[in-house]
């Protein structure tokens, strides 16, 4: 590259005729929009946006990037909290032309490519009656959530999402492109499953897709006032109940909008939002005992499509909003616990600002602890603390909260983080999020990437 070019100018120079994609660079119109990322409090600026068709660009991007000694992120969806699917003056690949989704009902399997979103994925799979775990919301990018773990409204029922992982296309550190899978490359395939995006760039997953077509789901509110004895109700509750039913519980504020009634518009509340693959006759049996508690504000639980329940949050959640995270793993949730939790829900900075606690007991724990990277599967929660809104001013109070909050809690946390939810909160958080498998990750990373090329990310450093 010579002194003056940018690096955008030289990659179009050295991969004119190895690069079938888009190579956007901070000279061109564009830009700007291109290099956005669903978290607006992160606002980096990469020397090259490299927008991928295939397998071949990735590696053409790699090898560009890795001659130059520019750093590489990996750009699946946006959505990571954290804002790692970026870099200043390094490479982003962005891999949001990979967009091809291949259901086979008969084999109930579908074929993701990594650009996909979750609401991609649903508009392939729900037409035959199946779907892949997945997350709350549908903007959410299938190979960020999917690398990390991926916990969401089938969990119980189904598992995480990298327990339905079959296999996965990869292209590594050395540009080769490899086929991950029990029978291919073992190794990388456990690593994939919980590890992120530290051994490689997948251009292509294979999941199996579940019987899931029409769920009876929605929500319960309770006044903030209640919260105490809803929720020491609840964490009993949910693990008796069968693990077709779900119900993550949180604090927040009800959207001032429909299909809330305006009487609950901006109401502070404490709630549960239920997801259960049966009847709604079943559900109404399950439910009564909780509905006895306190006095519900209101009772929204109806028939609809799956996809309908994993979209329902996007508009309220677009791209664009301030986001800081902080999350804990839970196994009891004890009296001193609740009380915490109270006093914090009750300090929602914002009305977007929230609080929830997926249940990841059932299906996650037939899973042993060694089977894949993802330490916690003796944990019956994932609590995430989440300050979010519009304006750009309120990003230190948001993140003062969701630090206080966690902080607050994690005394009565199993320990450990949850990759797909944490900022930049150092190594030591890394490693806590793996447990006994961090060992046995670094030495994949070090067959895989021993340069640590793949380190824009919550990262596993090769071992030495």
């Amino acid at each position: 590259m010579s002194t003056t070019a940018t690096p955008a100018q030289a990659a179009r120079d050295e991969l004119a005729t190895k690069f079938e994609g888009q190579l956007i660079g901070p000279e061109d119109l564009d830009y700007d929009e291109a290099r956005k990322l669903y978290n607006a409090m992160i606002d980096k600026r990469p020397a090259l946006i490299a927008r991928v068709t295939g397998p071949k660009d990735v590696a053409a991007a790699i090898a560009f990037a890795r001659s130059h000694d520019l750093p590489i992120a990996i750009r699946g969806g946006g959505h990571n909290g954290g804002g790692l699917g970026s870099v200043d003056d390094g490479v982003m690949i962005d891999l949001s032309l990979l967009k091809d989704v291949e259901v086979d009902p008969t084999a109930g399997t579908a074929r993701v490519g990594g650009g996909c979103t979750w609401s991609d994925v649903d508009a392939g799979t729900q037409p035959h009656g199946l779907a892949v775990p997945c997350g709350i919301i549908s903007t959410t990018g299938v190979g960020g959530l999917t690398l990390g773990g991926g916990l969401g409204h089938l969990t119980r029922k189904y598992g995480l999402t990298i327990d339905n992982l079959l296999e996965a296309d990869v292209v590594t550190a050395d540009g080769e492109l490899v086929k991950a899978s029990p029978d291919q490359n073992p190794d990388l395939y456990w690593a994939l499953r919980g590890g992120g995006g530290n051994f490689g760039v997948v251009t292509s997953f294979l999941f199996r897709a579940n019987p899931v077509g029409n769920v009876i789901a929605g929500p319960t509110f309770w006044g903030i006032e209640e919260a105490a004895e809803v929720l020491s109700f609840y964490r009993t509750f949910i693990g008796e109940m069968p693990r077709e039913l779900t119900g993550f519980f949180a604090f927040h504020f009800v959207p001032p909008g429909p299909p809330f009634p305006e009487e609950l518009h901006g109401r502070h509340v404490c709630g549960v939002v239920w997801n259960y693959t049966g009847t709604e006759d079943e559900l109404a049996k399950l439910l009564a005992p909780i509905l006895t508690v306190g006095t519900p504000l209101l009772h929204g639980v109806h028939e609809m499509p799956f996809a309908m329940l994993n979209g329902a949050f996007d508009a309220l959640y677009p791209a664009g909003d301030q986001w800081y995270w902080r999350a804990d793993f839970v196994k009891e949730i004890s009296d001193e616990a609740v009380e915490k939790h109270v006093e914090w829900g009750e300090k929602l900075p914002t009305g977007k600002s929230t609080m929830h606690m997926y249940p990841i007991d059932g299906a996650p724990h037939d899973v042993g602890a060694s089977e894949t990277p993802w330490g916690y599967r003796d944990a019956n929660w994932g609590s995430v603390m989440v300050g979010v809104d519009p304006d750009p001013a309120n990003k230190d109070v948001l993140r003062d909260w969701a630090v206080g909050y966690q902080e607050a809690l994690h005394p009565y946390s199993a320990g450990g983080a949850y990759v797909n939810m944490m900022m930049d909160e150092g190594q030591d958080r890394v490693k806590a999020s793996y447990g006994d498998n961090y060992t046995r990750l670094t030495q994949v990373k070090k067959q895989y990437d021993p340069e640590n090329v793949f380190r824009v990310n919550q990262n596993i450093h090769p071992a030495s």
